[in-house]
Parts: structure tokens; sequence; C-alpha cells
């Protein structure tokens, strides 16, 4: 008897875009003790929605999004979200039920690498943007630059008048500068920084390294290797209850 060979499942597609929803949010405590800071209403919906809703309009439908607090209050919600809307997809990175804890940054992006695509954008789903127009124009300027990440700067609140990175005018990112503004979480990167020799994490992350991103940044930002852009429409860091309320005060 002959067995036919059947086809293997196709593969799904990579993820492009990682929104990060691991961090505890001490700052905005006690609203996050019982809800991820993610999941709290800014003008009318939870603030992790902001940033994906603006992805789809931008034509990008799968995401990976990583949890670590509360994880599985923001494993519901994203369920529920992407089954809302024919064509998305969200893959959840679990660092909380993996490690028992967040991995920063760098170590989640490395954790959820084997999922995203050779381009893809990161950005936090706990700061409100919404105005931000993620296009595939962006990706395709990113990507015929041969760098390896590109960066969205904003002028400096209150909280942070230092800033973080500077930028050159040849419009590359600057690790340390006079004039510095501040990192708005969002960029695209090329998974070749997440990678040897600049990144030490494994892919994948088996070993659940915590590993911040600014360190990592800087030593690309050495060799010339990271763009950066300003961007001036609206953008708050909901990092406490004062600039939660006021952001939902305002009509």
């Amino acid at each position: 008897m002959t067995r036919l060979a059947t086809a293997p499942p196709p593969t799904p597609p990579l993820a492009s875009a990682m929104v990060l929803a691991a961090g505890r949010g001490m700052r905005m405590r006690p609203l996050t003790d019982v809800t991820p800071k993610p999941l709290l209403v800014v003008q009318g919906k939870p603030l992790m929605q902001w940033p994906m809703e603006a992805l789809v309009t931008g034509g990008f439908q799968r995401f990976v999004v990583n949890t670590a607090w509360l994880g599985e209050q923001i494993d519901e919600h994203c369920a529920a979200w992407s089954q809302s809307r024919p064509g998305c997809d969200v893959v959840m990175s679990r660092e909380g039920a993996d490690f028992g804890y967040a991995l920063e940054t760098a170590g989640g992006i490395a954790r959820a690498l084997p999922l995203l695509a050779n381009v893809f954008w990161v950005l936090a789903g706990d700061v409100y943007v919404p105005d931000f127009a993620f296009s595939q124009a962006s990706v395709d300027r990113f990507e015929a630059s041969g760098l390896l990440a590109h960066i969205w700067l904003v002028p400096n609140p209150p909280h942070n008048p230092h800033g973080d990175f500077g930028l050159g005018p040849d419009g590359l990112a600057i690790g340390r500068a006079d004039e510095a503004y501040t990192f708005s979480t969002i960029g695209l990167y090329r998974r070749e920084l997440f990678e040897l020799p600049w990144c030490e994490v494994l892919p994948g992350n088996p070993q659940g390294t915590a590993e911040p991103l600014a360190p990592l940044l800087r030593r690309a930002m050495e060799a010339g290797q990271v763009s950066a852009e300003i961007y001036s429409g609206t953008w708050v860091d909901v990092g406490t209850p004062e600039r939660l309320e006021e952001l939902n005060s305002q009509s």
C-alpha cells in the first residue's frame, strides 16, 4: 500500500511588530496592583490598544506581545481583540510564566526573536502616541539604509529633562550628547542587532537573561549603525496616576 506524502502545515508568517507589555508599572500603583499598566484606559480604550490599532491601520497585522505582571489579563484582552479583527494575529511571549520575571527590553526582544521578521517594529504598550503613523514606507527606507536600527525621538518631557540620545546632522543617533532628546520607545530594528556579535543573549533567550536595550543601542550608535528622527506629535509616557488622570480629563 502506497502512502501519499502530506505537505507539512504552512509556517505562519513572522511578526512585523513587538509590543512591550511586561513591565510592573510600579509608579502607577495602586492602579497597577490589579490592572497591568498597558490595560489602563486612556481616552476610552486600553493604552496598548492605541498603537496596535495604529499598526493595523498601517498594514501590519501580526504582533508579538510580551507579558509578565498580570499577564493573563493581557492574554485575554489580546485574544478578544485579535478575534474581532479578521486577519490580525497576536502571539504571546509569556516571560512571567516562563521565568517568573520580566526580561527587560533587549532580553524580551531576544526571547521573541524566532517569532519576528527580519525587520520589525518595537514599541511600548504603555506610551500614548495616538497620531503616530506606522508606515510601510518607513520600513522600506530603513531596509534600504542597511542600518541596524532607526528610532524616533521626542522633545524632552519635564520628567526627563536631560534626554536619552542625541541626533547628528547626518541623521545618525548619538549615544551621548550635550543636546539630547527622549527616546519615544518606537523603533525599527533588524534582527541582526539581537544576535552575535552585537547581542550576547542567545536568540530565543532560553536562559532567561534580563537585558536592557539602551546599552545595546549605544554600542550600535558608536558604530554608526542607528539612525533617528524627531517626532513632534502627541507623546505621553503615562508613568504616574496623575498623568493618566490629566490625559483622561482632556476632551
